[in-house]
């Protein structure tokens, strides 16, 4: 171990670190970098270890390098053989990490780490241990012979870090927005056209009259959308005028929109897409329309409704997730919402490919109980949590109680998957996904479940470390005491 072996072997990041397979990844990293010219590229190491450092407080990014520059323990963890004083790396670059770590190659990752946990467990585990729960339907000897596991299994929704979607307030952000594409040609020396007139102010007041009101009718408000709806068509006809027609007369498609950045040209087709929606729905009295954008900056942000207490509807990612051996797995991270229930097979297979064999039960709400699912389980001789299909057992058979307590059984044991969802949005970072982007979002979300899953496997391998370390340790010390006597017998005439 480097920084002269003055670090405790029992220390949280030198056991993580063991377990991460940093090696296995390294080439694939490398392929990014194919030119052999510039400022050589980090490793990767410094990348998948600095973000799993950020993920365990919740700190900023600037935080982070900070954190790593003051304490040796997170730099022995990302790679350095001696500690450093200055700053690594600067914390901007923390954001090109996440885009080179895809979403599913940090899945793949966590299998591995999952794997290794779990045969560092069973090497230590006592021999002859109990079989497996019983299957409970279905060809009971059949599947304990080719089924084995549990499979826990659920989905929910990861909320982005944006402003709780109005349409009002859409419409005014993309009418201002606008405004300041406006004022772009118009900001040079020599401007293309004459600056058209945009009424802002008579619009922004025409918002904040509604807007800031306690109470608001239904009449107001579709009044105040027709009104912001109209400002935006006219700043959009502006914005299209000046694209194709410049000072002279001669069409000049990019002279006017020229000095527009990347971002702003990203938002401006948005807003474009924007206005076409709401004008849809207000022209159609309704309030629901395909792919619906809630967010200028994150247009791939979707709206899933999920019908808890605390919110209805959340906006951001929808993850499936698996808990096998108490470890989280994700096969699926879109921004579109699905129907979870379609899911089922595909996550058995994933099982089946992660450990060789298909589970002996499967554990899952009722959105994953339809006949389909239910079809696809027997034929496979997999249990599936919930009541049977078609009609009831006699109420106080003992067909009837032995199913309520099999039902109770696995309520009990899904709740693992529960608490995983509340780890990894109460004490990690997934109840707020602060990138924008649709990469770097799946990667912050696939970061934080490396980093639960790495506490999983230190909470479980630190008390086998500790008796090892005892054990050594007392080892060491029978040799001194036996070295000390021999050394006293030796020299028993000085003594005497």
């Amino acid at each position: 171990m480097g920084f002269n072996g003055r670090l405790g072997k029992d220390n949280r990041w030198v056991v993580k670190a063991s377990l991460v397979p940093w090696d296995t990844f390294e080439p694939e990293y490398a392929k990014l970098f194919p030119s052999e010219e510039g400022r050589p590229a980090l490793p990767f190491r410094v990348a998948l270890g600095t973000l799993i450092i950020k993920e365990e407080p919740g700190i900023s990014d600037d935080e982070t390098v900070l954190q790593i520059q003051e304490n040796p323990y997170p730099q022995y963890f990302i790679g350095f053989t001696s500690y450093q004083t200055e700053v690594p790396f600067d914390g901007s670059t923390l954001v090109y990490f996440r885009k080179r770590l895809q979403w599913k190659g940090l899945s793949a990752i966590n299998d591995l780490l999952a794997n290794k946990a779990k045969a560092v467990g069973d090497d230590h585990k006592p021999k002859g241990g109990s079989a497996g729960r019983s299957a409970g339907t279905g060809n009971q000897s059949e599947s304990n012979e080719k089924n084995e596991g549990i499979l826990k299994m659920d989905a929910t929704c990861t909320p982005a870090d944006i402003r709780y979607p109005l349409d009002l307030g859409l419409l005014d952000e993309a009418r201002r927005d606008t405004e300041k594409i406006i004022d772009i040609p118009h900001g040079q020396s020599e401007p293309i056209t004459k600056k058209p007139r945009t009424y802002r102010i008579q619009a922004r007041q025409d918002f904040l009259a509604v807007i800031r009101k306690r109470r608001k009718s239904a009449r107001e408000i579709r009044k105040a959308i027709g009104k912001q709806l109209r400002y935006l068509k006219r700043n959009l006809m502006h914005i299209k005028e000046m694209v194709v027609s410049g000072s002279s007369g001669i069409v000049t498609i990019d002279s006017p929109l020229s000095a527009l950045s990347k971002e702003q040209y990203r938002n401006l087709l948005v807003m474009h897409e924007l206005y076409r929606q709401q004008k849809e729905m207000y022209d159609n009295k309704k309030h629901k329309v395909d792919d619906r954008i809630v967010s200028i900056r994150q247009p791939h942000v979707r709206p899933i409704v999920r019908g808890k207490a605390r919110s209805n509807v959340e906006f951001g990612a929808k993850v499936s997730m698996s808990v096998i051996n108490h470890f989280v797995h994700v096969d699926r991270i879109p921004f579109d919402a699905y129907n979870e229930g379609g899911d089922l097979p595909a996550q058995v297979e994933a099982y089946k490919r992660r450990t060789g064999k298909y589970p002996e039960s499967v554990l899952a709400d009722k959105i994953y109980r339809t006949r389909e699912d239910h079809r696809y389980c027997t034929d496979l001789g997999i249990h599936l949590a919930g009541p049977k299909l078609g009609r009831p057992y006699l109420e106080g058979s003992i067909q009837s109680r032995i199913q309520k307590k099999s039902q109770r059984q696995d309520e009990i044991d899904r709740v693992e998957i529960e608490g995983r969802f509340g780890v990894l949005k109460r004490r990690l970072t997934w109840d707020l996904i602060k990138a924008r982007l649709v990469d770097t979002s799946g990667a912050w979300i696939m970061i934080a479940i490396i980093a639960a899953d790495l506490n999983q496997a230190y909470r479980a391998i630190l008390p086998i470390l500790l008796i090892y370390f005892a054990l050594f340790y007392t080892e060491i010390g029978s040799r001194l005491v036996r070295q000390f006597r021999q050394w006293i017998f030796m020299n028993r005439r000085c003594f005497g």
